[in-house]
């Protein structure tokens, strides 16, 4: 092969650049994923949590509304993507539970209580007996929690197998080859070029590369997106039958100041993490890190000590200026941003897998998008 043509060439097989083929080929649209690794990287590094009202921060209600829709998108998507393919797409409909250590991380989980409800978001306050009753594990000392019934986790790993498994049934071309470059004409961009020299013509290019979009050359530097990767390590633990189940909800946890969660998954898993630190495209493992994790885990649930430790590893999560993603047109015409989710990258596959599969078909970003596009930090304003 040395020239294929396609509608769409995407740049990238993590869970949003395989859950955007997929969307785009249901619509008997021709596509064509370029990954060296698919699905490899951050998304089989991530714990999985779908969690808009527990991760709201003050201040980003559009980030908030995005991160809504796409969790009550999650149902659908993965009951439609387990009857393409058979594989369970790995959501847990649990719920969740954050708890607070002493008296100050209890204050804190009050006053966030409280901005959520002014939000109108659904969480129940709990004392520190009724988090133990809801997961009796815990350490005596949790002080307080919060209920939120609408918080979820999906098993990423679970999701990618069958993201990977429904581009292979629905015709997309996957090319194992890292993309060397986006080929344009002018001003706009008309495929992508490989390592090994092949070239994909294609109308719309889709950047989905996660912290490497913002690299991709080709693309006018003043054009590409500020996006920065941001390292977390996160580990895997093996809960013996004696203790099963250690916990039966996500648990998000302040230990003293220090924040850290705890996502079971069926069969004894328990995923722990992440730290969060700016070492550029470091993925090395830290002492540090897992010192840390290990150590704030075992705070609140104590059995920790005795889970075996069976995986330790980083991943780099996709971070921008406001920590929001960046949808839709580029500047470049005919290249779409699919990227910068940083912390919500599971939680948003299903909205932006639509998002981007109705402005390729439109021409037109719809409104939920549009707070997201690149324009909004100085890049050349586009149509929309």
């Amino acid at each position: 092969m040395t020239g294929l043509t396609s509608d769409v060439v995407v740049v990238g097989a993590g869970l949003i650049g395989l859950a955007t083929a997929w969307r785009l080929a249901a619509d008997g649209i021709q596509v064509t994923v370029c990954d060296p690794t698919p699905g490899t990287q951050t998304s089989a590094v991530a714990a999985g949590m779908l969690a808009p009202v527990t991760e709201v921060e003050y201040g980003e209600d559009d980030l908030l509304a995005l991160n809504l829709a796409s969790v009550a998108a999650w149902p659908a998507f993965a009951e439609e993507l387990q009857a393409a393919t058979g594989l369970s797409a790995g959501l847990h409909q649990t719920g969740t539970l954050s708890v607070a250590y002493d008296v100050d991380d209890a204050a804190a989980l009050r006053r966030l209580a409280d901005y959520q409800r002014r939000l109108g978001l659904e969480v129940e306050e709990l004392s520190g007996r009724d988090a133990r009753k809801r997961e009796p594990l815990l350490a005596a000392g949790v002080s307080g929690g919060v209920w939120v019934p609408g918080d979820h986790s999906v098993d990423n790993r679970q999701a990618v197998a069958a993201l990977l498994r429904a581009i292979e049934v629905s015709g997309v071309t996957l090319l194992r080859q890292r993309v060397s470059h986006v080929l344009t004409a002018g001003t706009t961009a008309v495929g992508v070029q490989l390592d090994n020299g092949d070239t994909v013509h294609a109308g719309h290019v889709i950047a989905a590369a996660g912290p490497w979009s913002g690299q991709l050359d080709g693309v006018p530097h003043e054009l590409r997106p500020p996006v920065r990767p941001v390292k977390g390590e996160v580990l895997r633990l093996r809960v013996p039958e004696a203790y099963r189940p250690a916990l039966t909800h996500t648990v998000r946890a302040t230990a003293r100041g220090f924040s850290v969660y705890l996502v079971p998954r069926p069969g004894g898993e328990l995923v722990v993490g992440a730290t969060s630190s700016e070492l550029g495209y470091d993925t090395r493992v830290l002492a540090g890190g897992v010192f840390s994790l290990l150590r704030d885990a075992r705070t609140v649930l104590p059995i920790t000590d005795e889970l075996e430790l069976v995986e330790a590893i980083a991943g780099l999560r996709p971070a921008t200026p406001d920590n929001a993603p960046v949808l839709g047109p580029s500047g470049l015409d005919g290249l779409l941003w699919a990227t910068g989710h940083y912390r919500n990258g599971v939680l948003l596959t299903p909205i932006t897998a639509q998002i981007i599969a109705d402005t390729v078909r439109t021409g037109v970003v719809p409104e939920l998008g549009k707070p997201f596009l690149a324009s909004r930090f100085g890049a050349p304003k586009v149509a929309t």
